[in-house]
């Protein structure tokens, strides 16, 4: 009776053991998320700056987007802010456009990749069956060339 009981506890602090760490490692992939996003709308902001500044059309344009935040759940309303810059990015552009560019593309890349990490994470069954993402949203990926 006694092995009994004793396995029976091991196993639950086998278990809770297991559940906190997994809930930590999915809070640090949500941090991780946040400041991939945090970069991506910087880097989206200092492109719309850089056209906005070389090309003096694209001055509203960019300032529009500038003014756009690029929050989880609204990612949509950037994206269209977004897309009235689409002009000055095709063809020939200058070196300091295509180095902002650049940069949007690998903080997209940085973003995506956390998104997918946190998402494969929440979305296993032992995470949605024991709750452990809490209240915390399902990220969004930022699909959207930019």
């Amino acid at each position: 009776m006694n092995v009994l009981i004793i396995a029976c506890l091991a196993a639950v602090i086998l278990i809770a053991g297991w559940a906190y760490g997994t809930a930590q490692r999915l809070h640090t992939l949500h941090i991780r998320v946040d400041s991939t996003l945090a970069a991506l709308e910087a880097a989206l902001d200092r492109r719309a700056a850089v056209i906005a500044a070389l090309e003096p059309a694209a001055a509203a344009a960019g300032a529009r987007a500038e003014s756009v935040p690029l929050v989880h759940g609204a990612m949509g309303k950037r994206w269209e802010a977004e897309a009235e810059l689409a002009p000055w990015l095709k063809g020939e552009v200058c070196p300091q456009i295509a180095s902002a560019q650049v940069r949007v593309d690998l903080a997209r890349r940085f973003y995506n990749e956390a998104v997918a990490d946190a998402r494969a994470l929440h979305l296993a069954w032992p995470v949605r069956v024991l709750r452990l993402a809490g209240t915390a949203p399902l990220p969004e990926f930022a699909d959207k060339e930019v």
